[in-house]
């Protein structure tokens, strides 16, 4: 399966883009799921069809699909719950009601991922389109399943799981309680879901569709999240700019001003953006998705490589190439400690576990020419192989 990431800043006209983007591949015969975290409706404002909790079908190959943040949160509290039992009933906590529940500040992210998840491994579609939030939190939404499996190896390393026959007995010799049974099994269960997450945004056919208006604002968030999406290795399939005025509106006053933005932006894109044109009104509907003519999935997208290049016997170092368009060296930090590479890009960060042959490697120096990253390791000689 295909996914196409949708992300754009807030008012953009993202959601109408992914909508139209899963139209135009459904009536391609391609069999498509369109998804959105949006609380409101907006996604089926587009579609002309009322999307909710349940997968919805649009058209013969084309289906719609809100996942209900509310139900999944009541579900996972009811059986947090049912496992801390035992622990609420000694601290005489009064359990949570369903009914009285309401989500907390990001559950419909996490409740998108869960159904991204659910989608990718049900395989009864070619194509995935995920309505993703306004950028900076798409951003963050999609460094969330790689962060969290790292909290929770630190927290609950998996070599301290295989002593379990033996907490019992530990307990007693330290003289305090060790971890019940239930919080390895659940930490475990998280792993697994978050891993599957992970899974599909690293996959080769999973790419990011940006959407912004062309003009100042939309040429900085355009350069933000390709920096963002970059630290993440995830390839930008097309740049779509979005309301495009007619040239017939250059000399019509105000409207003259805003042409003027949009064809310097547009010029500062380079050809590399694919146009869709104002409608004048809002579009609703299947007709005025169609009228918007959206570029169809580019399905020859390339993925993002970090390539170790070896130079070992010219400048006797390797070299860890990373792609980073738009980064500032004055933004940039480097951290190695210990396995792992910290790289702050901007206002971005990541957290990533060095290459193999990196591992046996010091830092040698590192640095940023045409947008790429480059970091020099010279192997340490205590950990290096003999004859290499």
């Amino acid at each position: 399966m295909r996914t196409i990431l949708i992300i754009g800043p807030g008012g953009s006209g993202r959601t109408t883009v992914a909508a139209a983007t899963a139209l135009d591949a459904a009536r391609a015969g391609v069999r498509t799921l369109v998804l959105s975290a949006d609380r409101g409706d907006s996604l089926g404002a587009a579609l002309g069809v009322a999307t909710g909790g349940e997968p919805v079908r649009v058209l013969s190959h084309l289906t719609a699909w809100r996942p209900d943040a509310t139900t999944g949160f009541r579900d996972d509290l009811a059986a947090f719950q049912d496992r801390a039992s035992t622990v609420l009933d000694l601290l005489g906590a009064a359990r949570l009601d369903t009914e009285e529940v309401t989500p907390l500040p990001g559950a419909e992210e996490l409740t998108l991922l869960r159904a991204l998840r659910d989608a990718a491994l049900a395989e009864a579609h070619d194509l995935l389109v995920v309505d993703l939030p306004p950028t900076a939190q798409a951003l963050a939404l999609l460094a969330l399943p790689e962060e969290l499996r790292r909290y929770l190896r630190r927290l609950l390393p998996p070599e301290r799981q295989a002593a379990r026959a033996l907490r019992p007995v530990l307990g007693r010799l330290a003289g305090v309680p060790m971890p019940a049974e239930w919080l390895y099994e659940t930490t475990g269960r998280w792993d697994t879901e978050l891993a599957a997450v992970e899974a599909v945004l690293a996959d080769r056919r999973t790419a990011v569709r940006l959407v912004a208006e062309p003009g100042p604002a939309g040429a900085d968030a355009v350069r933000d999240a390709r920096l963002g999406l970059a630290l993440r290795a995830l390839p930008v399939e097309s740049l779509v700019a979005n309301r495009v005025l007619p040239e017939a509106a250059a000399d019509d006053g105000w409207l003259g001003r805003l042409v003027g933005q949009q064809r310097k932006a547009l010029g500062e894109w380079e050809g590399a953006a694919r146009t869709v044109a104002h409608l004048g009104h809002d579009p609703r509907g299947a007709d005025d998705l169609t009228a918007l003519a959206v570029p169809p999935v580019n399905t020859a997208v390339s993925p993002v490589e970090w390539a170790v290049a070896d130079r070992l016997t010219e400048d006797g170092v390797l070299v860890w190439h990373i792609p980073l368009p738009g980064a500032l060296r004055d933004e940039l930090d480097l951290v190695r400690r210990g396995d792992e590479l910290v790289l702050a890009a901007g206002p971005f960060r990541r957290i990533v576990p060095l290459p193999s042959a990196l591992r046996r490697c010091t830092v040698d120096g590192a640095a940023l020419r045409d947008g790429e990253l480059r970091i020099r390791f010279a192997p340490d000689p205590g950990l290096w192989p003999q004859g290499r």
